[in-house]
């Protein structure tokens, strides 16, 4: 398949493009190059005859439909998305030009080639919108699994974006008759995380023996998904996947953010012990608690694994040691963007256009 990735740069849509390149697709990447786009974490493709890197903005419609006619593509993965909570409560607008106006030009574009292809070709194409497990608010901690027919309650102004931006993806399908796909995942780790990310950033500043803040009391529930994993299901949910049916994808690891904390402290004392031989449990501090901080997602996986086959792979202690070692073996990649302060700097080079 001729795939283009919106996106890509970033840390789920890197994956993604590892992921297909190594499956044979042809790649063609779409990346703004924002202060969480990073080429390195591409550079095991870069120089692959089936990748291809374009810099550009998916809110750039005439752009998009010239890169899908002349890249004659058959699936969009629709990645690109402003993902940071807290910069949302800071900064909502750009949330919503990218998250909402962005996927909307996305669609806008993506409707027209998609008019254009042969019959064959227009059964066979797909637009496939990647989302997350935030559209749906608030689970009590005691409160059952998001089902991919749960009522979306967003909190934040982040994911009332991404609100927004799956129902403009459903309105398509269902106005326009444009084949889509969507997905909700849940909180992804890995190699090429972000630092500002709560995994990342607690393997850093712990490396560094700095203090490790966690939200409130720590009690709020996450689901782990490994980004690998991830990268897994997304392509099948490409290939296999219902037009105008949603999957949930999550990694059937709840834990509280400080078991998570405390887990990262137990793994970097075994690799890496501080010279004093303290525990890095003793760096962790309780911070402020954000505004609208939701107490628990947990997303019920049935669907996919019943339907496509997929389920997440990875065990949480065996991935966040493979996370932590990552990051212990390659800071080349880290340190630059740790020194920059997310200033935008961006590293390695890639096919352009």
């Amino acid at each position: 398949m001729r795939v283009l990735i919106t996106g890509g740069a970033g840390f789920i849509g890197s994956a993604v493009c590892r992921y297909l390149v190594d499956c044979g697709d042809e790649v063609i990447n779409l990346d703004k190059l924002t202060y969480a786009g990073n080429l390195s974490s591409l550079a095991a493709i870069e120089d692959a005859p089936n990748y291809r890197f374009v810099q550009g903005d998916v809110c750039d419609g005439a752009l998009v439909l010239k890169i899908l006619r002349d890249e004659n593509i058959d699936a969009v993965m629709h990645l690109a998305a402003e993902s940071h909570v807290d910069r949302s409560i800071d900064g909502p607008a750009a949330f919503v030009e990218t998250n909402v106006l962005g996927t909307v030009r996305m669609l806008e574009s993506a409707a027209v080639h998609w008019k254009e292809l042969p019959d064959d070709r227009r059964r066979a194409f797909r637009f496939h919108h990647i989302s997350t497990d935030e559209v749906f608010g608030d689970l009590a901690y005691d409160g059952g699994t998001f089902t991919e027919g749960t009522p979306y309650a967003p909190s934040s102004p982040y994911s009332a974006s991404k609100a927004a931006s799956d129902h403009f993806v459903r309105a398509w399908h269902t106005t326009y008759g444009l084949p889509v796909v969507l997905s909700n995942c849940s909180n992804n780790y890995g190699p090429f995380h972000f630092p500002e990310k709560l995994i990342p950033l607690t393997i850093i500043n712990g490396l560094e023996g700095l203090s490790l803040p966690v939200y409130g009391t720590g009690e709020n529930v996450r689901d782990w998904l490994y980004v690998e994993d991830h990268a897994e299901a997304l392509s099948k949910v490409m290939c296999k996947g219902e037009p105008g049916q949603s999957y949930n994808v999550g990694g059937n690891a709840e834990r509280t953010n400080l078991q998570v904390v405390e887990a990262i402290c137990d793994c970097l004392d075994e690799l890496k012990p501080l010279g004093d031989g303290s525990s890095r449990r003793n760096l962790i501090c309780f911070v402020a608690d954000r505004p609208g901080h939701d107490r628990r997602y947990a997303v019920d996986c049935a669907k996919i694994k019943n339907t496509l086959g997929w389920e997440p792979k990875t065990e949480f202690a065996d991935g966040l040691e493979r996370t932590v070692r990552w990051y212990l073996e390659n800071d080349h990649w880290w340190r630059p963007l740790r020194s920059s302060k997310y200033a935008g700097e961006r590293l390695g080079a890639g096919k352009r256009s």
